[in-house]
């Protein structure tokens, strides 16, 4: 079953120039990791530093693939110091 998981991510304002450097490069790893099926950033239309980060997966075992990467090997030590808060994800599939 497919899923679509989302990455609510909130930076500092003052770093937001470095995030977009990183999630440029994460998100390209992400796109290219077996089973993701599609990335879409959305951006707070008030607060340019609220980003969604929408994910497609072909199955939660895809997604549970990429969650193991990220938090082994894959880890992004670069995010943490421009986050304002921490990241809230939520995984839906479809009725």
């Amino acid at each position: 079953m497919a899923l679509t998981a989302l990455l609510e991510l909130e930076f500092k304002a003052d770093a937001l120039d470095d995030a977009k450097a990183v999630m440029s490069r994460v998100l390209g790893e992400t796109r290219e990791f077996a089973g993701c099926d599609g990335i879409e950033i959305l951006v707070d239309r008030t607060n340019e530093a609220r980003w969604v980060v929408v994910e497609k997966w072909r199955s939660a075992e895809h997604d549970a693939a990429y969650r193991k990467f990220r938090a082994g090997e894959g880890a992004i030590t670069d995010l943490g110091p421009l986050l304002a808060g921490a990241p809230k994800l939520t995984q839906y599939t479809t009725l």
